[in-house]
């Protein structure tokens, strides 16, 4: 192995990423690489790499397919998949955040997942982030208030810079030593690459 860990990138809004989610660690663990999560503002990534394209849920066609294609996912993978009432990730990412400097970051992961994507809990709903805050034990009022500081919005900023830099366009992609794979559907072909010894 040429590296030791696997970057995954991954927007709360992504439920492509939420699938991916629950199969990478595993895979990590598999292949003895350090799983080593990396939030990003999933929309203005696209605007870096220069896709102006309209959102998926403003594309009826589509998002109808889309809709049936995760579901197709979610039972292959035995997860549960509620669409939420709104998308609007920003504060629930930033909280992503407070979480790795209490060291907690995939636990919050996978916790704020089972919320939103699992049950179908609004991303925008304050009630949300303080009902995660109670779960790990945080004081609800504190993050609530760096979710809304100027640090949180650097390093908010930062992360999506530092994807863009990686040739991150999307979610979830998951980076491994030179090696990029982008969509939940690309698991596969990740996994055959750890194989061979990456």
């Amino acid at each position: 192995m040429t590296s030791r860990h696997l970057d995954f990138y991954f927007d709360f809004m992504s439920p492509f990423a939420y699938l991916a989610f629950h199969k990478v660690p595993g895979i990590c663990k598999q292949y003895g690489l350090e799983f080593r999560p990396h939030v990003v503002n999933l929309p203005q990534l696209k605007l870096m790499a220069g896709n102006t394209a309209p959102p998926n849920v403003s594309l009826p066609l589509k998002i109808r397919y889309l809709s049936k294609d995760l579901n197709r996912w979610a039972e292959e993978y035995g997860l549960p998949l509620t669409f939420p009432k709104s998308l609007a990730s920003e504060k629930l990412n930033k909280a992503f955040l407070y979480a790795m400097t209490k060291g907690e970051g995939e636990a919050f992961i996978r916790t704020a997942w089972d919320r939103v994507w699992g049950k179908g809990a609004d991303l925008a709903d304050p009630a949300l982030l303080d009902e995660l805050a109670k779960q790990f034990g945080w004081n609800p009022d504190a993050l609530s208030a760096w979710v809304s500081s100027k640090d949180a919005t650097d390093q908010y900023e930062a992360s999506t810079q530092a994807a863009h830099e990686a040739g991150v366009f999307g979610t979830p992609t998951m980076i491994v030593g030179d090696q990029m794979w982008w969509g939940n559907d690309r698991l596969m072909f990740m996994e055959r690459t750890l194989q061979q010894g990456l």
